[in-house]
């Protein structure tokens, strides 16, 4: 076992997340997380994950939709 100690780089945040799903974007703004101050990964707790899909797959209407360009990486 290795004698190095490991220091828990996470915070509390608050971030958006944004998923594609059939061709769409969906972006949630102001999601709680854990984010590392290393490497930027987020980790959500469970119930944040089901509030996430209770919105996305919801059928309330958006705060607001954004338009956005897309490029190809080619």
């Amino acid at each position: 076992m290795s004698d190095i100690a490991f220091e828990e780089t996470f915070v509390d945040s608050f971030v958006t997340y944004s998923v594609e799903i059939a061709g769409k974007i969906y972006v949630v703004e102001n999601v709680p997380a854990r984010v590392c101050q290393e490497t930027g990964e987020k980790l959500f707790a469970p119930e944040t994950v089901d509030r996430l899909q209770e919105i996305i797959w919801g059928q309330q209407p958006p705060l607001k939709v954004i338009e956005t360009p897309v490029y190809s990486f080619s």
